[in-house]
């Protein structure tokens, strides 16, 4: 049932919109523009918003009536010597309590401390099992043993490393070169889901109209929204692109919005 929430259309296609950045990167924005925020994601058609634990405790439970949580188990700051390694910092009982219907755990597979990440991973999806709930690995190659371009030969390994562990979708870079993606996704057992990342060399909507032809079932797409002028102008479009186009965007009823505007 959690893992058929976050798919907001029913389609088997995902737009995620992480917001972890927080934790890593600092602000994203003020605290109280961070509920217009997550409001105007929820009406632009957004079908899940990551967050961390304690995020999660201050987002007003009407704007999740239309769109999915998923709480963020792993961290890391730009400040740490070494910026690859991700350490859990939630676990999937607290994502219960809190009632997430997804839980998230980042992976750099190529880190230093990659074989800690791996088990970590384990010990998640194990917990995720007992408890129902369904987990996305963001995984990436990445790492001081990590470089040049991500080949699709590594992309399909990193995603399939997520599978093979347990985790129900996967969220990754694009294979380089892009026209290749479709091989990845085409060794990968579960959805896999792409990055936006920060490259503006290519349109947003270029973008994503790009990973679904290769066959990506998604898109997990943060930095390039909330930093938008206009996030639910942008998450809109990207939701048209993802699920299909409709005539108006997505809002909350009026009931719902009574509580929340």
């Amino acid at each position: 049932m959690r893992l058929a929430r976050l798919s907001g259309h029913g389609d088997g296609r995902f737009l995620l919109i992480p917001l972890d950045h927080s934790v890593s990167d600092g602000p994203i924005t003020t605290a109280a523009g961070f509920h217009d925020l997550v409001h105007d994601l929820v009406a632009g058609g957004a079908d899940g918003i990551v967050v961390h634990k304690g995020r999660a405790r201050l987002i007003d439970p009407q704007l999740l009536s239309t769109c999915s949580l998923i709480v963020h188990l792993s961290a890391s700051t730009v400040h740490a010597g070494d910026t690859d390694a991700k350490v859990l910092v939630a676990d999937v009982e607290e994502a219960v309590r809190l009632g997430a219907d997804a839980v998230s755990v980042h992976v750099n597979i190529g880190s230093d401390t990659e074989a800690a990440q791996l088990a970590d991973l384990g010990t998640v999806a194990a917990a995720c099992d007992r408890w129902g709930m369904p987990l996305l690995a963001m995984i990436y190659p990445r790492g001081p043993r990590m470089t040049g371009l991500p080949s699709p030969e590594l992309v399909a390994h990193v995603v399939n490393v997520a599978a093979d562990l347990g985790a129900d979708l996967v969220k990754t870079v694009v294979a380089s070169p892009s026209e290749r993606m479709a091989e990845v996704v085409a060794s990968c057992p579960v959805p896999v889901l792409v990055a936006g990342g920060a490259d503006s060399r290519q349109s947003l909507p270029d973008f994503a109209r790009t990973a679904l032809a290769s066959g990506c079932q998604g898109l997990a797409v943060g930095r390039r929204i909330f930093t938008s002028p206009t996030p639910r102008q942008v998450v809109r479009e990207l939701a048209d692109i993802v699920h299909g186009s409709r005539t108006d965007e997505l809002t909350l009823s009026p009931t719902r919005l009574a509580g929340v505007l």
